[in-house]
């Protein structure tokens, strides 16, 4: 109620008090008439002043205020005395219309059953349907696609995909949402939901897990959602280029390697990054470490005729080599074999060695035509794929240790970079030029040799690409000129645009490797630091 509601009305309750008083006088008739004349004006005046101050707090005020009649409560009350009560008390209704005396307005407030809870909208917008919104120009928009080529929605579409995106970012909990039917039959004792909510906080509280769980749907194009970590080894950063990075299986575990003769073991999570072991090796500075699919062990080489074997189950270091019958002054180059059987090394004049992981033995040799660069395994080991100075792609059979097909590599003149994805469908090929070609192999196999998409955002030489563990993301980088990587969006072949953002430097990159659950990504550069990025679009690392 206003100041000025509040100072009028006392004057008419004075006045109907005044009124009701009976008079006293010792003057004539006629002189009691004119008195009552003149009270009957001023009771006239007063309601006229009641009603103009009214008319100025409802323009004043936009009629915030709505009256509210209650009706009559005695049959035998005057039409003025009623409406002085009416003027006397009103109900605001402007602060919630859930404290409302009305049944009918709760009934319109609040719906009947299980949804009682829920309130209808307020206020509905007639011109969403007749709106159009193109969700395609703007990168914020892209992620509410549900395909591809779908650009312009309508209104109410658009209004409810913003909805649907913000309950998947931010889905409730069932220790936040309240018991609807406790509310509504009001069957529930207090002491059962005290017993229930603390039952619920204690399995929140005993897990690590998010609570907001992301969507496994497939990964748009255009833009990726990122975010800058802490270095993976930041509690001991190398001394010289980082030239190995690998994720082990349990995806905690990180191995870097590198030119200063150390192997470092790092335990991921993102905040703290612990180091776990570091391991020194004199006579052998790190080109390459990887550790075998099972998770058992480590196989490191150099430019040395030998390499080394780290047992992580007995923490033991073991030198191997030279190959025996071989002459090979360098082994830093190989790659290990999906089923954890084989280890392929580049020897000389186009030859594979092929060294037992159990015995380190020389079990078999390939010889290409030309000098050989980079090597891939596809087929949970049965196949590999090799590739060097010829300009071509061998695919080999290793159960029967012959050529199975050779193509002409698209544009390419020196091969210096193979990789398979995981399932085997894909392979690409990089060449010293910066161009890369994505194949499919069934079809490379089968005679095609037109590559499925070519790939020219690097300008120098290709040193390492890498497959996410699904295969919707390529990884390819130069170690010739800084900051030169990129993330290839495979179902389209475009290139993710805002990475790496244009005031960020990665100085030189030499490696890569993505955590087993596509949750982290790791690159070694030659400033002996490791660079860790967490990619938001999948949950588990």
């Amino acid at each position: 109620m206003s100041l000025i509601s509040q100072n009028a009305r006392p004057r008419i309750e004075v006045n109907k008090t005044k009124r009701n008083e009976p008079e006293v006088g010792d003057g004539t008739e006629a002189d009691v008439e004119a008195l009552k004349l003149k009270k009957k004006r001023g009771e006239e005046i007063v309601m006229k002043q009641v009603k103009e101050m009214k008319k100025l707090e409802n323009f004043l005020f936009s009629s915030l205020y709505s009256h509210v009649e209650f009706g009559k409560e005695d049959d035998n009350q005057g039409d003025a005395d009623t409406a002085v009560d009416s003027d006397l008390f009103f109900t605001d209704r402007s602060a919630d219309n859930v404290l409302t005396v009305y049944k009918e307005d709760a009934a319109d407030d609040f719906y009947e059953g299980e949804d009682a809870l829920q309130r209808k909208p307020a206020w509905v917008d007639d011109e969403e349907e007749k709106t159009t919104v193109n969700i395609a120009n703007l990168n914020r928009l892209r992620k509410l696609r549900k395909d591809e080529d779908e650009s312009v929605i309508s209104g109410s579409e658009y209004v409810a995909r913003l909805r649907a995106h913000h309950v998947k970012l931010n889905p409730g909990t069932d220790w936040a949402q309240v018991d609807s039917k406790s509310k509504v039959d009001g069957s529930s004792s207090d002491e059962s939901t005290d017993e229930e909510n603390e039952a619920i906080a204690d399995d929140v509280l005993r897990t690590n897990e998010d609570l907001v769980v992301k969507s496994s749907s497939k990964l748009l194009p255009g833009h990726i959602e990122y975010s800058k970590l802490i270095d993976a080894n930041i509690q001991d950063p190398s001394n010289g280029p980082i030239h190995s990075v690998q994720f082990h299986r349990n995806a905690q575990l990180l191995l870097t390697a590198g030119l200063d003769r150390k192997i470092r073991f790092f335990q991921v999570d993102g905040k703290r990054n612990t180091k776990i072991q570091s391991i020194f090796l004199e006579d052998c500075p790190i080109r390459k470490a990887s550790f075998l699919p099972d998770g058992s062990q480590v196989i490191l080489s150099g430019r040395r005729k030998f390499f080394y074997s780290f047992d992580l189950v007995k923490a033991k270091v073991e030198k191997i080599g030279p190959v025996v019958g071989r002459e090979e002054k360098s082994l830093e180059v190989f790659e290990v074999s999906p089923d954890s059987k084989l280890i392929a090394f580049v020897g000389n004049e186009g030859y594979i060695l092929l060294v037992s992981t159990k015995t380190k033995q020389l079990v078999g040799t390939l010889k290409m035509n030309g000098t050989i660069r980079s090597l891939a395994f596809a087929e949970d080991g049965q196949h590999l794929l090799s590739a060097g100075g010829d300009g071509q792609v061998y695919h080999w059979d290793l159960r029967t240790m012959a050529c199975l097909h050779k193509g002409v590599d698209e544009g390419c003149i020196n091969s210096t970079a193979l990789c398979t994805s995981p399932g085997g469908t894909l392979f690409a090929a990089g060449s010293d030029s910066g161009i890369v070609n994505v194949y499919n192999r069934d079809e490379f196999l089968g005679g095609k040799r037109k590559p499925i998409k070519t790939i020219e955002n690097l300008t120098t030489r290709v040193n390492f690409m890498k497959f996410n563990h699904d295969s919707q993301i390529l990884a390819i980088c130069s170690s010739m000129k800084k900051s030169s990587l990129k993330l290839i969006h495979i179902p389209s072949y475009t290139v993710f645009s805002n990475f790496p953002y244009a005031n960020t430097s990665l100085h030189y990159p030499r490696c890569i490797d993505f955590s087993p659950g596509g949750g982290f990504m790791a690159v070694g550069n030659s400033a002996g630091k490791v660079l860790l990025y967490k990619l938001h679009h999948y949950q588990h690392a």
